[in-house]
């Protein structure tokens, strides 16, 4: 997404702020096929999905305001906006885990390597990007939600599906891993 598009976004949301629905829609328009297609990727349930997406876009038009606030000349309205999804999908995952009828180990979560890993691995270097890609899955996975979506352990382990120690684990051999390739 190139730079003008990323400040029409943040001027789409100074606009939602302001209670404009044609701004809402119009961002909805720009960017709910992205943001869905990156959701689907970190899960397989579409219903589970729709209702994140559908969530998300209510707290932009509850939220905008605090967008427009704290970054008035800001052209992260992207970022801002997959942080939320983002979270959505991680609260939506925990109180899934909690239903009696879903175990946890059946929880439908995919990880499919997608644009954003392709990118960074393509913008962060040849010899950088080689040792990603030279990286186990699970590893890559790890590192993709902490690093590119910005999640905690905590949010990455119900993300994931995994233990909270095996988050750890993964992160630190991932590093290790990098650090030699790199070395």
């Amino acid at each position: 997404m190139g730079a003008d598009e990323a400040g029409d976004e943040a001027r789409l949301l100074r606009r939602i702020a302001r209670a404009d629905l044609a701004a809402f829609d119009e961002l909805y328009r720009r960017t709910s096929p992205w943001l869905y297609l990156r959701l689907r990727r970190r899960c397989a349930d579409e219903g589970l999905v729709a209702e994140v997406l559908q969530d998300t876009y209510l707290t932009v038009w509850r939220a905008a305001g605090s967008f427009a606030a704290v970054r008035p000349d800001s052209g992260g309205a992207t970022g801002w906006l997959w942080t939320i999804a983002a979270r959505r999908l991680v609260d939506a995952l925990r109180r899934q885990a909690r239903r009696p009828e879903t175990p946890a180990e059946t929880l439908p979560v995919t990880v499919v390597p997608g644009a954003d890993e392709e990118a960074l691995a393509g913008t962060v270097g040849d010899e950088l990007g080689a040792a990603l890609a030279d990286l186990a899955p699970e590893l890559r996975a790890v590192l993709r939600a902490m690093v590119l979506d910005g999640l905690t352990v905590r949010e990455t382990s119900v993300l994931l599906g995994l233990p909270e120690g095996t988050v750890k684990s993964r992160a630190r051999r991932a590093r290790i891993a990098l650090r030699e390739a790199l070395s």
